[in-house]
């Protein structure tokens, strides 16, 4: 391989990066993002280079050995932006930075906005004990944010040569990987093969790796600057004597890069806007206890009551544990000489309105000031994104906050979210909601945050 095609190889890397799946704004401009490259950005680039090297085509060579020395330090697996290795003025702290250890005083990642940390699968061939195995991804439906979700295998085929190919998937409903079924299966096959030397070849594909997704938060003066750095760096410990051409040709190298700088930056600043933009709601429901909709309105009870959705309230009731199954509907209201009242037994049952749509602007009309009647609000999102969201209506109003994150522990743990950090991605997930937690406080307000070993300066 070239150099050059070493250089153009690597720049493709930061620009399409690990595939990514979804759906979500940030999602669809990465594919955009790798498009562009394909299409137009390599062949510009290309174009604009040939022609900045025809005074100097000796030049080619070294102009691609070093537009790669520079920019391979900041080239990550999942095409984010950032220091993959400590850079030469960091160098006081911790000599070596490297993807299995983070250094302790310098945090190469405090200059993103953390997205998701992943696990890439990729078809793979294993062989354990004489046995050979191939694991077919290609139907992997892929995770939500982090969510976490357990790996499961199912026995697609036996090739002739004897291979073993599994289909792999995430569990639903709680499916597992049936082992003794497997088992049996291959046995028709003649092939003896135990659930030990099964788990080991599962264990060999789940050690793939884990990638970090991240948004440089102002791609083009971060890689300014650091190119600034080498150059200088470059220029003053390497040769002592500068011709016309020389320079010339340091220019060009200059220039190139800045071309690519650009490149790079306008995607990444497109990024930075789709991931700070306020998010539209995707749907809203209103959670009332029946006796605040008894005192604005008792016939509006009797009509919930015969809704043909309220069967679907009472088994969420059941779910709850709020009514048992000796629980009748027709108990809620009682009759009187003066009227229909609400049993006090049943008046703080809660109606959710994602089962009476059709009534839910008449039971919120009930309220002449609906915000100051709500005593509570219930968010499902990711948290960085929620925070950016009703930062506008909660700013400087919050009193108190407690969390409780996902701490960045060495083995994987029973829990249905990711905990395996590396420490700078877990500083850096943590950091930037902070800062947004941070603005919803009023002057006297405080933050608790539960088991948290770091110190970050907000």
């Amino acid at each position: 391989m070239t150099k050059e095609e070493k250089f153009f190889n690597a720049l493709k890397d930061i620009f399409v990066g690990a595939k990514v799946e979804g759906e979500s704004g940030y999602i669809n401009l990465m594919r955009i993002k790798s498009n562009y490259y394909e299409k137009k950005i390599f062949p510009q680039l290309q174009n604009d280079i040939d022609q900045a090297l025809e005074p100097f085509p000796e030049f080619r060579e070294e102009l691609f050995d070093k537009l790669y020395n520079f920019f391979y330090r900041y080239f990550s697996e999942s095409g984010s932006i950032y220091f993959r290795y400590t850079p030469f003025h960091q160098n006081v702290y911790e000599k070596v930075y490297t993807d299995d250890r983070d250094v302790i005083l310098f945090w190469k990642t405090h200059m993103l906005y953390y997205v998701k940390t992943d696990r890439l699968f990729n078809n793979l061939d294993v062989e354990v004990d004489g046995f050979k195995f191939f694991f077919d991804v290609s139907t992997l439906q892929h995770k939500k944010a982090n969510e976490k979700r357990q790996i499961i295998y199912e026995l697609k085929e036996v090739r002739k040569d004897r291979t073993i190919v599994f289909n792999v998937v995430y569990s639903e409903r709680g499916r597992i990987t049936k082992s003794n079924d497997i088992i049996k299966a291959l046995n028709k096959e003649d092939i003896k093969v135990t659930e030990e030397i099964l788990d080991k070849a599962f264990k060999v594909f789940e050690k793939q790796s884990e990638v970090d997704y991240f948004i440089n938060k102002n791609a083009k003066e971060f890689l300014k600057e650091q190119f600034n750095l080498w150059l200088y760096q470059y220029v003053f410990s390497g040769e002592s004597e500068w011709t016309d051409k020389r320079i010339k040709q340091l220019q060009v190298l200059k220039d190139i890069a800045y071309k690519i700088i650009d490149f790079i930056s306008q995607f990444e600043d497109e990024l930075v806007k789709i991931w700070n933009k306020p998010k539209f709601v995707l749907n809203s429901n209103y959670v009332i206890t029946l006796d605040r909709i008894a005192d604005k309105d008792i016939e509006l009870i009797e009509e919930l009551i015969k809704h043909k959705n309220f069967e679907n309230q009472q088994e969420e009731w059941k779910e709850l544990g709020i009514i048992d199954e000796k629980f009748e509907k027709n108990q809620i209201l009682e009759n009187r000489l003066d009227g229909k009242q609400l049993k006090k037994e049943y008046q703080h049952l809660p109606i959710d309105t994602k089962y009476f749509k059709d009534l839910e602007l008449k039971i919120l009309s009930l309220f002449d000031d609906l915000d100051n009647s709500l005593d509570g609000w219930l968010i499902k999102s990711e948290n960085y994104q929620a925070l950016n969201t009703i930062l506008p209506k909660f700013k400087e109003k919050v009193q108190t906050i407690y969390i409780d994150p996902p701490f960045n522990k060495e083995q994987d743990a029973d829990y249905h979210y990711n905990v395996k950090y590396k420490n700078s991605s877990w500083a850096t997930l943590l950091e930037n909601r902070l800062h947004l937690a941070k603005d919803c406080l009023n002057e006297k307000g405080s933050i608790f945050v539960d088991v948290i070993t770091m110190v970050i300066g907000l």
